[in-house]
């Protein structure tokens, strides 16, 4: 039981019967990786090819981006690896912001994803279940508006997907591990036997490979809006980090479940992506609304696309479980260390889950769900925050390495200083472009995330001075 636990039941606005317990360590390491490959593979993969090929105009630059992404997120997740293994705590970037950097930048970290990140990525993957369903004629009412209502039905439809998936949650990590685990090897399996069929047939030809588009946007422009892209559809290889005091062994299970997961993620996207080329020139790709199933209506006809559509659906809840499981456990990390409202601390006495968390980050959700109803808004806006805050996390390996080079670290990352380096300044990169792409979006999570600076004050003023990090992490102990 952490330090900090009993520092706030001696505080009385932090009564003992809030936070008696800690969330239990019940993840294994297939658990714990089935977190990493099941949160990141969603709708991205099947999705965001049509946009990238608008913005590159070019089949092997979209390939290459794919390639970019993965080896920059890769990165990143060889230097998470390290401070998870170092610091196994729930809030996973919080804590390693907060011992490097101090209260401010972990808090405004916390109300960013809090805030911002979390119910975006949310919305975003809720948003395209609905829009893969739509393939379906027994869904096509989602395209529909709501009568009477600003609202089309699959804005409806994508706030009970999340409130169905936040009460799973609600349950226990336990069983939410075990969903996450079963589905994530099943929708693994779908993924290849889909790319099996794509190169299986006659219909695909390497040449598709060379085509382009004309009036895309193209340049390098173009390439690093496609690059936004692929990141948003690689999202998800830090969500482990945020419930890392729920795995068990953890110096061990997070950098296997890390790179070990990002690994098989990569394989399957470029298998993914392949077969989709194989079977499409750019053109098709471009003006598909899904081009996965697009490319199995032409390898085996309806059959074929309903099977695909399937698929996506599939990925796409198990993505969301993930999503929901990581987002919840960021405030709850900040309220114990006095950093957040209290009530955010609550651990459910049977289900030994972050219930209150869990329940305004679904709040939180519903809310953008009903303002934003294009898919591509989303995501644009959950890259921004979350990028941000990516390359500020990834410079605290550097300051752990020099300030406190006696902390024990399982796991070194590889290529130290250059990997980890690279991955900050490409991170700054996809930042800048991502301000150049959505402009508009990107000034409305700037203004969201400094609205954090009055939170904390209030925060500050409720509660007084925050809980040491040595008393509330005790492997940052001196």
């Amino acid at each position: 039981m952490l330090t900090s636990i009993h520092r706030m039941s001696q505080d009385p606005a932090f009564p003992s019967q809030v936070t008696a317990a800690d969330l239990p360590r019940v993840l294994g390491a297939s658990q714990a990786t089935a977190i990493v490959v099941g949160t990141i593979i969603g709708s991205g993969i099947f999705l965001v090819p049509s946009e990238m090929m608008r913005d590159t105009g070019s089949s092997s630059l979209v390939y290459l981006a794919w390639i970019v992404g993965g080896l920059l997120s890769l990165f990143g997740a060889m230097a998470y690896a390290e401070l998870g293994a170092m610091l196994p705590y729930a809030g996973g970037e919080y804590v390693y912001l907060r011992g490097a950097y101090g209260d401010t930048t972990a808090f405004l970290y916390m109300w960013t994803w809090f805030a911002v990140a979390k119910p975006a990525s949310i919305a975003a993957v809720t948003s395209g279940l609905a829009r893969t369903l739509g393939v379906f004629s027994a869904f096509h009412w989602l395209t529909a508006p709501v009568p009477g209502l600003p609202l089309l039905w699959s804005q409806v439809f994508a706030i009970g997907v999340t409130w169905f998936m936040t009460g799973l949650n609600y349950l226990g990590i336990k069983k939410a591990g075990d969903f996450q685990l079963v589905f994530t090897v099943l929708k693994g399996l779908l993924i290849l036997i889909v790319a099996a069929l794509c190169f299986a047939s006659a219909s695909g030809s390497w040449a598709n490979f060379a085509t382009g588009l004309p009036h895309a946007t193209g340049g390098f422009g173009g390439f690093m809006l496609a690059l936004i892209a692929t990141l948003w559809a690689y999202d998800g290889w830090n969500d482990l980090t945020m419930v890392a005091g729920e795995v068990r062994h953890p110096e061990r299970s997070l950098p296997v479940a890390l790179i070990g997961g990002l690994l098989i993620v990569g394989a399957l996207f470029m298998a993914t992506n392949a077969a989709i080329q194989y079977i499409l020139p750019a053109a098709q790709i471009a003006a598909s609304e899904r081009p996965a199933v697009t490319a199995l209506s032409v390898v085996a006809g309806p059959g074929g696309a309903g099977f695909v559509a399937a698929a996506m659906a599939l990925s796409i809840f198990v993505t969301l479980n993930g999503t929901v499981m990581s987002g919840a456990r960021v405030p709850f990390a900040a309220a114990r260390d006095r950093l957040f409202f209290r009530q955010f601390a609550h651990i459910h006495p049977r289900f030994q889950s972050p219930s209150t968390s869990l329940i305004v980050q679904g709040l939180l959700s519903t809310v953008l769900l009903l303002f934003l109803s294009q898919f591509q808004q989303h995501f644009e806006l959950a890259v921004f925050a979350e990028w941000l805050f990516y390359m500020l996390t990834t410079t605290t390996v550097f300051f752990y390495r020099k300030r406190r080079p006696d902390m024990p670290r399982p796991y070194r990352v590889w290529g130290y200083p250059a990997l980890p380096a690279v991955f900050v300044v490409c991170a700054a990169a996809v930042l800048v472009w991502s301000y150049a792409g959505n402009l508009k979006g990107s000034l409305i999570g700037t203004v969201l995330i400094l609205l954090g600076l009055p939170v904390l004050w209030i925060v500050r003023r409720r509660y007084g001075a925050s809980v040491p990090m040595e008393a509330s992490h005790p492997a940052a102990q001196r």
